[in-house]
């Protein structure tokens, strides 16, 4: 199973879902890889010294000669594996430009990877360029973190639609997995609003857990540990817990 986790709308909390359901999902004895396809890095660095890192999704797209397991870095979190950025990876849709095989350059790539692991999350950037597309030509599922704010669908319809035709064009088996509401107050009546909306909009394709606003999911990527070892007991922790076996159940 290959997982995306999509929005090109930033700030929606796409990679704090990227890290804490691969640690959630990697607690449950699943063998978790989780490859970091956004240019700014930020899943890379939550687990990663980046002077460590002298191989990264780039150099694996880009070098189709060398080992996929020279790009594989362990991370501290026991059945979770990381394939890092860097900054460098913004120059791959100018590298790949012509390329017939560009869309499908990590499909490709990852095809020997995934008999290894029981579940793969693609972190991606918040853009529907050519980083975006691929993560959706080769993933089974589509998981869209949505926040809980006035102009949350906002965007919303451009990456449905690319999804349509990435299904079309290139990926028929391609699934939304489900839609995720981030960034939730319980104290405030446009939270409440958003939700019901978002609810609406897409029923049961909107997962039950919800994630709440809180400081604890924005101060652990800092300290280079998930929710579940930075705060083990905080509602984040057991939201993205929660979360994990939605996802597992839905798979």
């Amino acid at each position: 199973m290959i997982i995306a986790i999509a929005n090109q709308k930033g700030g929606v909390g796409k990679t704090t879902t990227a890290i804490n359901l691969s640690a959630a999902c990697a607690m449950q004895n699943r063998k978790v890889l989780l490859i970091d396809l956004d240019p700014q890095s930020n899943s890379s660095i939550s687990f990663l010294n980046p002077e460590s890192i002298n191989g990264t999704i780039y150099e694996m797209l880009t070098e189709s000669e060398k080992d996929w397991r020279k790009f594989v870095y362990e991370t501290q979190f026991e059945n979770l594996d990381l394939i890092p950025s860097k900054i460098s990876l913004a120059k791959l849709e100018a590298r790949l430009i012509g390329d017939f095989d560009a869309a499908f350059r990590l499909r490709d790539r990852i095809a020997g990877i995934l008999q290894h692991y029981d579940i793969v999350f693609l972190d991606t950037p918040p853009t529907l360029g050519i980083l975006t597309v691929n993560a959706l030509v080769a993933a089974t599922h589509v998981l869209i973190p949505v926040q809980a704010s006035y102009f949350a669908l906002e965007g919303t319809e451009d990456l449905l639609e690319t999804i349509e035709k990435v299904k079309v064009r290139s990926n028929p088996a391609l699934r939304l997995m489900g839609v995720l509401i981030t960034l939730y107050d319980k104290r405030t009546t446009l939270s409440k609003d958003v939700e019901n909306q978002i609810r609406s909009v897409f029923g049961e394709r909107a997962f039950k857990t919800v994630i709440t606003r809180s400081v604890r999911l924005e101060e652990s990527p800092a300290h280079k540990e998930t929710i579940f070892t930075y705060a083990p007991d905080s509602s984040g922790a057991a939201e993205y817990m929660q979360l994990s076996k939605e996802v597992l159940n839905r798979a």
